[in-house]
């Protein structure tokens, strides 16, 4: 594989470090904001889940900048918009200002969300495609690692320390928007928007001199046959677009955003100080880490399937306990079970989700496909987020993680029975798979 590929898929993913970054740095500022502008449980909701909601309108719009302008504009547009809310927020002198930013970047992680897997989809060869495009993944925890530990260190550093965690996300930013000025435009994109078919050739040709041709030739063969209609929401897509929702869904209704942004007030809620449950958030950090990298390693040998069934049953099993715990107001096993909660969660949905969402579309509705995925995922996000402190302590944390344990019941039943295997197929092979529009392709089961 080529150097260049690696370095692409790498620096694409790092859209994915500030994604996790901006998701996670909250949890360790959100207490101090509410006291600093003593705000009210639901402006206290608002005011964090406001990022999320500024997701949703990225998701659903991410797909225009990226189907007219191309995934290395949009991407860039992404960095911009990560460097500006990061200052923004920071320097914020009001709470409706600190939201407008903190909007702004939402906006940048569901842009993201949409190009940054699609684009290393696009040019990663099929037996490589599930680890290149799980690097943006492996990003997404490093950023939540990364900020969990940032804000240990900054916990001390005076009353506005909050400001200094949410500002330091400009430096990695700035890093981002500068690499992807080395960053080539998608050949897929460059043949079916452009019609550019030599500029096509050249990058296929630095992907991979052997299959260039064979490439291109598939992918030409599939824009003769789908045209450049770009219309979703028609019979024909229905499966995929099924597909995409119902998995969307099932990963943010598995409590994955209540646990990562609310995970020192959870600690606490269990009987552990401020520091330590900080601390314990970092592990959470950690331990999402070591599981997205053995997520990364198996899900082109063992397939997208087989992590979900097995981190299914490991969701299952953790919120079980959980739940018990807050039923019972024993609480001494619920950091080991939020970690193998946090482990399951990332060697499977974490792993899959941004690649799965990638691969079932075909390349005239690919962006929309994924900008409908994304677009599902962070409205779930958003709900989860800003209602679960109201759940929490309304119905208490036992009823509200049964109801995620319930959710991720479900998600296996759906996986056993209904999603197909996308492991190792050329993206366009994959579309006739997926669509039903030839039989004779063979599709692994794990």
């Amino acid at each position: 594989m080529s150097g260049k590929v690696i370095f692409w898929s790498v620096t694409v993913a790092l859209g994915g470090f500030l994604f996790g970054f901006d998701t996670a740095v909250i949890s360790g500022a959100e207490q101090a904001i509410q006291q600093h502008w003593n705000l009210s449980e639901a402006e206290h909701g608002l005011a964090v889940a406001i990022a999320l909601y500024g997701t949703v309108l990225g998701a659903l719009f991410g797909s225009f900048p990226a189907d007219k302008w191309g995934r290395k504009p949009a991407l860039i547009g992404v960095g911009l918009l990560y460097l500006v809310s990061a200052v923004g927020s920071a320097l914020a002198p009001d709470v409706n200002t600190f939201m407008l930013f903190r909007f702004l970047g939402g906006v940048g992680v569901g842009a993201s969300s949409v190009a940054a897997p699609m684009y290393i989809s696009e040019i990663a060869p099929p037996d490589k495609r599930g680890r290149l495009a799980s690097l943006f993944q492996f990003n997404i925890v490093s950023g939540i690692l990364i900020a969990y530990l940032s804000n240990f260190l900054l916990a001390g550093v005076g009353s506005n320390s909050w400001r200094w965690m949410l500002g330091v996300e400009a430096f990695p930013a700035l890093l981002f928007t500068i690499l992807m000025l080395y960053v080539p435009r998608s050949p897929r994109w460059l043949l079916s928007v452009r019609g550019d078919r030599a500029a096509a050739l050249e990058i296929l040709s630095t992907i991979s001199v052997e299959t260039a041709h064979e490439a291109l030739s598939l992918m030409e063969e599939n824009i003769e046959k789908s045209g450049r209609d770009t219309k979703l929401f028609v019979w024909r897509f229905r499966f995929p677009v099924s597909l995409a929702v119902i998995l969307a869904v099932f990963n943010q209704i598995s409590g994955i955003n209540a646990i990562i942004y609310y995970a020192p007030r959870i600690f606490q809620m269990t009987g552990l100080g401020e520091s330590s449950a900080l601390l314990s958030s970092a592990g959470v950090g950690l331990v999402n880490l070591i599981a997205t990298i053995i997520g990364i390693s198996l899900i082109d040998s063992k397939g997208r399937r087989a992590l979900m069934i097995i981190g299914s049953v490991g969701l299952i099993t953790s919120l079980g306990f959980v739940s018990r715990a807050f039923f019972t107001e024993q609480f001494n096993g619920v950091p080991a079970f939020v970690f193998l909660f946090i482990a399951s969660f990332a060697v499977s949905q974490g792993c899959v989700l941004w690649v799965f969402l990638s691969e079932i579309f075909p390349n005239s509705v690919r962006a929309k496909g994924q900008s409908l995925g994304s677009f599902t995922h962070w409205i779930c996000a958003a709900l989860v987020a800003h209602f679960f402190p109201l759940a929490a302590t309304q119905l208490g944390g036992g009823a509200v993680f049964a109801f995620f344990g319930t959710a991720m019941i479900c998600q296996l039943v759906y996986v056993l029975m209904v999603m197909p295997e996308t492991k190792g197929v050329p993206l366009e092979e994959l579309q006739r798979q997926i669509l039903g529009e030839e039989l004779d392709v063979k599709q692994t089961d794990p």
